[in-house]
């Protein structure tokens, strides 16, 4: 096999970079743009309110997914370790028995997708135009 020149070698790892690098960059740049429900999602974490979830639970992914983008805002605690097996001593602490659990400030929990709607009221949290009822 003919040796390959450093040159190419470099234009070879540059192109490779640019196919695996371009997408991830773009992916960071929009999730950090701003979403209509980051204030809400920010608002619910001021209002003490927290969200207790497992990555493998697909309900906990139907309530992130409410939130679009904004999600990344949310007072999300996960509760399994990587093996599934157990949970975290915060959320045994917290006495998490099901997925999602909200805890809300005044000690009340839900459990079960909640809708922005149902947040709302539960924290005095404003919707945005267009996300309320």
């Amino acid at each position: 096999m003919a040796r390959m020149r450093t040159s190419a070698k470099i234009a070879w790892l540059l192109a490779g970079g640019l196919v695996i690098g371009a997408p991830l960059l773009y992916w960071g740049y929009v999730m950090s743009q701003p979403h209509p429900l980051d204030g809400f999602a920010q608002c619910l974490a001021d209002r003490g309110a927290t969200f207790y979830g497992a990555f493998w639970c697909p309900r906990c992914r139907e309530q992130k997914a409410l939130f679009g983008r904004a999600q990344r805002l949310l007072p999300y605690v996960e509760c399994s370790p990587p093996n599934r097996q157990g949970q975290y001593a915060v959320c045994r602490e917290a006495q998490v028995r099901a997925y999602p659990t909200w805890v809300f400030a005044d000690g009340t929990r839900r459990e079960g997708v909640l809708s922005l709607q149902q947040l709302s009221e539960a924290t005095g949290c404003e919707l945005p135009l267009g996300y309320g009822s």
